[in-house]
């Protein structure tokens, strides 16, 4: 969903990027099974990027006097409500209804940026996962880094493990914590290059949350791949995705401690990569249970639009005109016993 930030910019004063014509016949077919009517209205948003809209998350250890009132005058306000079962005081995020593009801030060494840009529906798995002073958490796919930063405005976790198997995407996020916290706090991250199957088996029982952002189809990102070729070994290589994300649940319920809880998320609709692999991981780990999110989920209602075909331990955003937030799909679980 943070892939989408950039297109943003390229498209500006430039030629529009294209459709990847073979990618949009293939959901066409797909999430028309899968989502039914809705289909074609997301597929208006998710075709027109000047529709797509941008989230401030502002950062709580970079004081900037004056931004919040300067967000209000441009018809800003708070993305969510404080009802909601968790909403740490410090966690201030804002959107507005028409789209556009706030400034991107640029990185520079040793300043803190005020504010990470990115699609609000992303931060819902970091409020679904209710993170608290002092829990070890882990972050099993972390790049670009946004919910890790997201996670950093929530709580002083004890322990913070920051992991990212791909090495660009790594250094990526590297850079991200760097631009957002600050010296002393990024004593309490670890960011590690580990493959997340293996973590399971090097950390058992060590964290009380983990977080799956789990790699995906991004649809966002993929319905304007420049390249044909590209998009139809992607589109082949769909398949294997699930049996990936399944394996990174497995290792991410190895690496809970009992009652601990976990949140997997995707930026894709494809049922395959979400409702499905969640089935398959509750059938075949005795010793997980679903959390209901579904209070969470009504407290955001006013700003997303939620898919009603899930249920209550999982949620699917729909990007609609006006609302133009996710693809985003939610699930919680939580760990019972150690067998």
């Amino acid at each position: 969903s943070f892939l989408s930030l950039n297109l943003g910019k390229k498209t500006k004063g430039k030629a529009e990027k294209q459709i990847c014509q073979v990618v949009l016949d293939h959901f066409e077919k797909q999430y028309t099974a899968e989502l039914g009517d809705v289909w074609s209205s997301v597929r208006d948003v998710l075709t027109s990027p000047w529709c797509w809209q941008h989230a401030l998350l502002l950062n709580r250890f970079s004081q900037c006097p004056g931004l919040e009132s300067s967000l209000a005058v441009q018809g800003y306000h708070p993305a969510f409500p404080a009802a909601l079962p968790y909403l740490p005081a410090a966690f201030r995020c804002f959107i507005r209804r028409a789209p556009g593009r706030f400034p991107a801030q640029k990185h520079q060494p040793g300043r803190l940026k005020e504010y990470y840009l990115l699609n609000a529906a992303s931060l819902l798995p970091v409020l679904a996962l209710e993170v608290k002073d002092g829990e070890d958490v882990l972050d099993l796919c972390a790049a670009p880094g946004g919910k890790s930063v997201a996670i950093l405005q929530c709580a002083c976790p004890g322990h913070f493990h920051c992991n990212e198997y791909d090495d660009l995407r790594s250094r990526w996020l590297e850079q991200t914590i760097e631009s957002f916290i600050p010296n002393p706090l990024t004593n309490l991250i670890m960011v590690s290059k580990l493959d997340g199957r293996q973590i399971g088996d090097l950390k058992p029982e060590f964290y009380d949350k983990v977080l799956v952002d789990a790699p995906c189809s991004n649809d966002r990102g993929w319905l304007f791949s420049g390249d044909p070729q590209q998009a139809v070994l992607r589109l082949m290589r769909r398949k294997e995705l699930s049996s990936l994300q399944f394996q990174l649940l497995r290792s991410a319920i190895k690496a809970l401690r009992p009652g601990g809880s976990l949140v997997y998320s995707t930026c894709t609709l494809s049922k395959a990569e979400n409702s499905d692999v969640i089935s398959l991981i509750l059938d075949s780990c005795r010793n997980v249970m679903p959390v209901d999110i579904s209070e969470m989920a009504r407290g955001v209602s006013q700003e997303f639009t939620f898919f009603s075909g899930t249920q209550q331990h999982e949620l699917l955003v729909l990007p609609e005109k006006g609302r133009a937030w996710g693809p985003m799909y939610v699930a919680k679980l939580k760990k019972m016993s150690s067998t």
